[in-house]
């Protein structure tokens, strides 16, 4: 029974004491994490359960081509969502036909490239996002340079710099995805111009990182890793900014808070990662959630 239960997702919560909204969550995908025998939850069983815990808004973030047709439609069809769009970094080595490992160690077959051209992969986003007033951010674009040689970081980087350019015409935030590429994504920010409302999401640096952040107006938005034991890095980058910078996601169905590391991520579980954010800050509950519902709001406006 207990071998059951682990593989399924975390338990329910406590309500929150004031809603909070999951800045960065993937539904899409949700279905592709499970055991074949545990049914994939239903956009609005999704909600639901999110909403019993106190999370009552999302951002479903479509970062493919598939996907970020599929957030177009569902941001149409549920009020408590709004969306974001992009080409994630790891796709857009794909789209430009690098012949690099890829994310998984392996060199990507001429199956897995992509037919469609990062130019015009990223001009549909930019369509979709013209298109439809609920899409409120571009994103996650940014830098992955886990297993990402030079050719495919220059791709990176570049497309990095188009969505940059985007989010600032179309006046959208940006949700950001850096994995080992702090200074390469500093420096593009830096360089270029930043949106007025920039977001890192699953923040993954340090205390200086942080407080650089901070100096800009750049909002962290923090995720499971922050209630990890090892993550001492970035607990006391949490405590080093102001309150009002600070977002809270899931990243679902992916980095599941502890002690429920290992399963299926989802909404709803954020309101395990915002109740452990309250204890490292040593601030009351509502408190955090006040100001981190407030901020969303702030970065993404009214749902």
């Amino acid at each position: 029974m207990a071998r059951t239960r682990e593989r399924g997702f975390p338990h329910d919560p406590e309500p929150l004491p004031v809603p909070v909204a999951d800045n960065h969550t993937h539904l899409e995908a949700v279905a592709g994490v499970l055991p074949d025998d545990v049914p994939a939850p239903s956009v609005a069983e999704h909600l639901e359960r999110a909403a019993a815990a106190g999370v009552d808004r999302l951002v479903q973030v479509g970062c493919d081509v598939e996907s970020a047709r599929w957030t177009d439609a569902v941001v149409r069809e549920h009020a408590a969502i709004l969306g974001a769009l992009a080409v994630h970094p790891n796709e857009a080595t794909l789209h430009a036909g690098v012949d690099e490992v890829g994310p998984d160690g392996l060199t990507p077959t001429p199956e897995a490239r992509h037919e469609a051209s990062l130019d015009d992969a990223i001009a549909l986003v930019a369509d979709l996002a013209r298109a439809n007033d609920r899409v409120r951010a571009i994103g996650e674009t940014g830098m992955d340079l886990f297993r990402t040689g030079e050719q495919g970081a220059q791709v990176q980087r570049a497309s990095f710099r188009a969505h940059v350019a985007l989010a600032k015409e179309l006046g959208l935030a940006l949700q950001i995805h850096d994995r080992d590429a702090h200074a390469e994504v500093l420096e593009v920010l830096l360089a270029d111009g930043a949106p007025e409302r920039t977001v890192f999401h699953c923040f993954s640096g340090d205390v200086e990182m942080a407080r650089l952040c901070a100096e800009q107006g750049w909002f962290l938005s923090f995720a499971g890793p922050v209630t990890y034991k090892a993550n001492d890095h970035l607990r006391e980058a949490l405590r080093a900014v102001p309150l009002e910078l600070v977002l809270v996601e899931t990243d679902a169905p992916y980095l599941t808070p502890h002690p429920f590391r290992g399963r299926p991520n989802a909404p709803y579980a954020v309101a395990h990662t915002v109740r452990a954010m309250a204890e490292v800050l040593d601030r009351p509950l509502a408190e955090v959630c006040a100001a981190v519902s407030a901020t969303s709001e702030r970065v993404y406006g009214p749902w």
